[in-house]
């Protein structure tokens, strides 16, 4: 076994014992119920044991399976909320042996009592909310489905597309899925939009074409009158797992891009398309997969070729850093870029108009909604489904429609 594996879970095998000591002690102050604590702690156990059995057993040339998926959430259910426990009571710990050494010095000093009741119901308290946050965000938070309107204007638009409208959707992670009537929902919900065009951004599924058979007819029902466009994320290249050989990942790959003309769209491999309407035309390209540091199969130029530099463009582009990085200061002026990967890593906290916040933006300066910089514009759309972590907690799945109004 690696050493960097061995040392990881090293590091999570300190970090489950540290926890549950706390949390056995603050059950065992602030409940009468003295069973409580045991019960507790053989749920936890078991919970560890499934996911360090999973991770041994698991087939790596499988790719990351809904039992792994499950695993993963039940970790994260059982050992988030104690770690806020462990913080809470570590910081009364560290307040107590600062007394305990400053009485060591002056003997004037009142005695250190035992750890306070109150303080032990008061973690357990905290900890209760990642708690009800991560049950909902399994059960029904990743089927949340929120539609995002967005209304922009650029001076360039051709008159012929003022009020015309796009539904934006990504990372549908097809190989998550496990319930149909929801999903269901979601797709209803694309088609409420009645959008003149529903284009797509990547990660149709998590690593294998056949994790979309059962699927196909669902998103098929997709319906736009300007048509249906997508492009390639990085989940769609097989890159996630181990194949016997490389034929095998090469048909997978060629199997995963003709599941879009299956259902429906247009796929665009570093090419372009216009849409006309009324003699007026915008360009519409796509790119395959450019992320910061890895697949960087996405050509711009390649992508571009034809497209005049005065026409008004609308790029998708999977991953958000290539906006970043290539797009957003290019002279050959991209004015909308739509994209996604990053699903806002399915945890944080919107509050509209008063906080946006997930871990995703350590990794991404753009990682969830609108941004403008030098005049262009990127939407980076949360994601339809869900990926490792079976559940979203405080960022939804989402529908982006766009409506381009000439300024």
């Amino acid at each position: 076994m690696p050493r960097r594996v061995i040392i990881t879970f090293a590091v999570i095998g300190v970090l489950i014992f540290i926890t549950e000591y706390y949390t056995f002690q603050a059950l065992k102050i602030a409940t009468k119920l003295k069973a409580l604590k045991w019960v507790v702690l053989i749920t936890s156990i078991l919970i560890y044991v499934n996911f360090f059995y999973t991770i041994y057993s698991m087939d790596r040339g499988g790719g990351q399976t809904i039992t792994f998926q499950w695993a993963f959430g039940w970790l994260l259910i059982a050992l988030i909320p104690k770690i806020f426990i462990m913080l809470f009571l570590f910081g009364e710990d560290l307040f107590r042996g600062g007394q305990k050494v400053f009485s060591f010095f002056i003997s004037e000093t009142k005695p250190i009592g035992g750890r306070r009741k109150f303080l032990s119901q008061l973690a357990l308290g905290i900890a209760a909310i990642p708690l009800a946050s991560l049950l909902y965000g399994v059960s029904r938070g990743k089927f949340n489905y929120k539609v995002i309107k967005y209304q922009l204007k650029f001076k360039d638009l051709p008159k012929a597309f003022d009020g015309f409208t796009i539904s934006h959707v990504t990372d549908i992670h097809s190989g998550s899925f496990d319930n149909k009537e929801k999903i269901q929902y979601g797709v209803d919900l694309i088609n409420q939009q009645k959008s003149d065009m529903i284009l797509f951004t990547g990660d149709i599924v998590n690593n294998f074409a056949y994790e979309m058979d059962e699927w196909v007819s669902m998103f098929s029902e997709l319906k736009a009158p300007a048509g249906k466009y997508s492009i390639l994320g990085n989940h769609d290249y097989g890159d996630y797992s181990d194949w016997k050989t490389p034929e095998d990942k090469k048909a997978n790959f060629q199997a995963v891009k003709d599941i879009h003309p299956k259902i429906g769209f247009e796929l665009l491999l570093n090419e372009n398309r216009y849409i006309e309407k009324d003699g007026q035309k915008i360009a519409l390209i796509g790119v395959e997969n450019w992320g910061k540091g890895f697949n960087q199969a996405g050509d711009l130029e390649m992508a571009s070729e034809g497209v005049a530099q005065d026409d008004f463009k609308i790029l998708l582009s999977h991953d958000p850093s290539h906006w970043e990085y290539k797009v957003k200061q290019d002279d050959f002026n991209y004015q909308l870029t739509l994209s996604g990967h990053t699903h806002g890593l399915q945890f944080g906290i919107e509050i509209p108009g008063w906080i946006k916040w997930s871990p995703a933006k350590y990794v991404y300066k753009q990682w969830a909604g609108l941004y403008e910089e030098f005049g262009r514009y990127i939407n980076v759309n949360r994601g339809f489904g869900y990926h490792a972590f079976p559940g979203r907690v405080g960022i939804w799945p989402e529908i982006t429609v766009i409506e381009l109004k000439k300024a």
